[in-house]
């Protein structure tokens, strides 16, 4: 059993606008979740206890949605609470596994807004400090999107170590830019990087590949092709986005930004285990050599360099699990929507 929740306002208590209020939501609801007559189970109403003349179930019988058992309930008066509103449960047996999105109109929208709004969360932080891990996460528990930006980087890099090009040749790489054919997809919940018509997902993150990205990465026109796409897709939908300089430059104006960080021995650590479970073997000092120059790297080059954002909150991750960090994120995501 599925359910999908909505709810509206209603602008004053009178038959007219209960049903206009309910017909345009339950429309809504059923377009954007492509729901079918045969899939509804039941309508569950609730409404606050200033709606009295006209009952939202009725409201729905009269238009149209009368093929499923409605029922509904008068809430308790809660001192701050919204005023003359509705809500619904519309309990679904879907016919195949799709994600549901839930539905909060007008005055309704201060409900629910981490779905009712367009926001952004930015994450930065150095490698190996857990950041896109957490990216992913709160993602999925917010259903919103996680945009992968390193992928887009380290796909860049490796077309040019393809290509046999050096990714501080500045000429080389803006000449590949020409020709580089990226996209983006998103299917079964993950993203895939696409590359010359090309799934790169796994080959991007081989071990060799993490240098040329952070190299070709410090290259402005590579920048300014990757943000440009990052803008805009963050422009059109909620998602997470992680890397070295969101919250300082791709996404200034983001409603929520962390810089997440930790030792450099841990983030070695980290990324020694998981090359070691994908049956890579590298040697440990020079894997933490390697985090300490491309931290050094990343944080001095001229354009969009690795900072922390002034308003940023941040948060060390070097003796907290992955739970304790999305936590910590969360409580502070929650206490502003």
């Amino acid at each position: 059993m599925t359910i999908i929740r909505g709810a509206t306002t209603i602008e004053r208590d009178d038959k007219p606008s209960i049903v206009e209020s309910v017909k345009t939501l339950l429309d809504d609801i059923f377009q954007i979740n492509a729901l079918k007559k045969e899939e509804i189970k039941v309508f569950v109403f609730s409404l606050t206890n200033d709606i009295h003349s006209y009952h939202p179930a009725k409201a729905a019988r009269e238009s149209g949605y009368d093929f499923a058992p409605l029922f509904a309930a008068t809430e308790p008066d809660i001192d701050g609470g919204l005023k003359l509103c509705i809500r619904v449960m519309i309990l679904t047996e879907l016919q195949e596994n799709r994600g549901v999105k839930h539905i909060y109109q007008k005055g309704a929208k201060t409900l629910r807004k981490d779905i009712s709004e367009i926001f952004n969360i930015a994450l930065d932080g150095p490698a190996g400090s857990g950041k896109s891990t957490v990216a992913k996460i709160i993602a999925a528990d917010y259903n919103i999107l996680y945009l992968d930006t390193g992928a887009m980087y380290r796909a860049c890099g490796l077309k040019a170590l393809r290509l046999g090009i050096s990714p501080k040749d500045k000429g080389a790489v803006e000449k590949m830019l020409l020709d580089l054919n990226l996209s983006v997809e998103y299917r079964d919940g993950k993203q895939h990087t696409i590359l010359d018509g090309e799934d790169v997902s796994l080959a991007i993150r081989e071990n060799v590949v993490s240098m040329a990205a952070s190299d070709i990465s410090a290259q402005h026109a590579v920048r300014i092709k990757m943000v440009e796409m990052q803008r805009e897709i963050a422009q059109n939908m909620s998602c997470v986005l992680d890397g070295r300089d969101i919250g300082s430059y791709v996404l200034p104006n983001a409603k929520f930004k962390f810089f997440i960080t930790a030792d450099s021995k841990v983030r070695a650590a980290r990324r020694f285990s998981e090359l070691a479970q994908r049956g890579e073997h590298v040697d440990f000092e020079r894997l933490h050599a390697e985090i300490v120059a491309r931290d050094k790297q990343d944080s001095e080059r001229d354009f969009a360099p690795l900072v922390c954002a002034e308003d940023a909150v941040v948060i060390d991750t070097s003796e907290m699990n992955i739970d304790d960090v999305v936590t910590a994120v969360k409580k502070v995501i929650q206490s502003q929507i």
